[in-house]
């Protein structure tokens, strides 16, 4: 059969530009700055190992058994202490365990997004979550940005009047690696509790803090008015495919009902042995050793940049995450300029699908951390030798 009958909202699917860019980078001659995946070598394999072993040793029934839509009340009530402040007491029932803070956008798109809703999005925002939320039609409005992050004096009475949500990386975002300033954090949650904006905060970089100097979640600062997306994937292992989202009670009941259509729960087995792991505070030992390891890959990316890099381009200086973000001078359209590294053995996301509206073609994401600092050197050399060629001939 040819012609299948899909829906109008399989119709407008489209392929990631980053998973088909990764599938180039399989190719074990390229140096790839593409993929946002954390290094292997973070994670605990064998702490895994040893949690599987108890969990199955233990409680093999009820780890292979149906489970609570919810999640695995420890590791929820886990969760509702980590993000406890003394100003604000998170409840276990208002967290669920998710699989992957991926469902969660899906989720959130499925109970908050009607046809031409009004979502803010920053510009540039996280691609999954573009992604995610235009099944269900949104119409997005681009919220300016800054090497502080998303500026709060753009959002106008009369942008956030009727908005359904702003969505929001502030720590280390993804895809430029900025985080937001303390005062704009106060600012944001000042407006959402003064206007009533919901607000997204999707947060699984927070803990990548090169110095541990972690700033206060919006969730702290405005409660009653953000829902907050968290995961493991950037402190344990990403194929553990766990998140979570703390949401007012409202929000939270329509989640669980929304998951229970989905997939019922989230795998127990593998939530019981994030929790044997996480349970007696491995991350807190744990966290550090990633922080130290991305923290020497991004400085070498910063040195390689500016040793190679031509007059005019701009990079920002993360102080966490895995990401930079790279604005080149000239009308430099980064993806014809992937063909040509891609053609050198060198690869990168360029920046326009990570806009929603209004893209610029000079711009693209530099991940580091899972590239030797050898190999840094070797890669930047040669994007920005391809790049000071793009100048030189459009100087001709």
């Amino acid at each position: 059969m040819n012609d299948w009958p899909f829906s109008q909202r399989a119709r407008n699917l489209t392929s990631s530009a980053i998973r088909e860019i990764l599938k180039v980078t399989e190719r074990p001659e390229v140096i790839s700055f593409a993929g946002g995946l954390p290094s292997p070598a973070t994670f605990p394999a064998e702490q895994i190992r040893v949690a599987t072993n108890r969990v199955l040793s233990e409680a093999p029934h009820a780890a292979l058994q149906y489970s609570a839509t919810e999640g695995y009340l420890p590791l929820r009530e886990w969760v509702a202490a980590r993000y406890s402040t003394p100003q604000h007491t998170v409840k276990p029932d208002e967290v669920l365990i998710t699989t992957g803070s991926q469902q969660a956008l899906d989720l959130l798109g499925k109970i908050l997004i009607d046809e031409g809703s009004r979502v803010l999005v920053e510009a540039p925002s996280y691609l999954g979550a573009l992604q995610s939320f235009s099944l269900f039609s949104p119409q997005y409005v681009s919220v300016p940005t800054d090497d502080d992050g998303l500026d709060p004096e753009a959002l106008s009475p009369a942008l956030t009047d009727g908005a359904r949500f702003l969505y929001a990386m502030p720590n280390f975002q993804n895809p430029t690696g900025r985080r937001l300033s303390l005062a704009r954090r106060q600012a944001l949650a000042a407006i959402a509790r003064e206007r009533g904006l919901p607000i997204v905060e999707d947060d699984p970089y927070g803990a990548l803090d090169y110095e541990g100097k972690s700033l206060p979640t919006l969730l702290s600062l405005a409660p009653d008015n953000v829902i907050h997306l968290g995961s493991f994937s950037k402190v344990l292992a990403p194929g553990l495919r766990l998140g979570y989202v703390i949401a007012p009670q409202p929000v939270h009941h329509k989640l669980v009902q929304a998951k229970q259509a989905a997939d019922l729960h989230s795998p127990s087995l593998l939530q019981r042995i994030v929790y044997e792991v996480v349970k007696d505070g491995f991350l807190d030992a744990h966290i550090p050793t990633i922080r130290q390891l991305y923290s020497a890959q991004c400085r070498a990316m910063l040195d390689a940049l500016a040793r190679h890099m031509p007059a005019g381009a701009h990079w920002n200086q993360p102080a966490g995450g895995m990401f930079i973000w790279v604005t080149l001078p000239g009308n430099i359209d980064t993806m014809q300029l992937l063909e040509q590294a891609v053609a050198h053995n060198v690869a990168f996301v360029p920046g326009a699908p990570f806009f929603a509206n209004g893209a610029p073609t000079n711009t693209l994401r530099l991940s580091f951390v899972t590239v030797p600092p050898a190999k840094i050197e070797q890669g930047v050399a040669t994007l920005a030798g391809l790049i000071t060629a793009a100048l030189d001939r459009q100087a001709a």
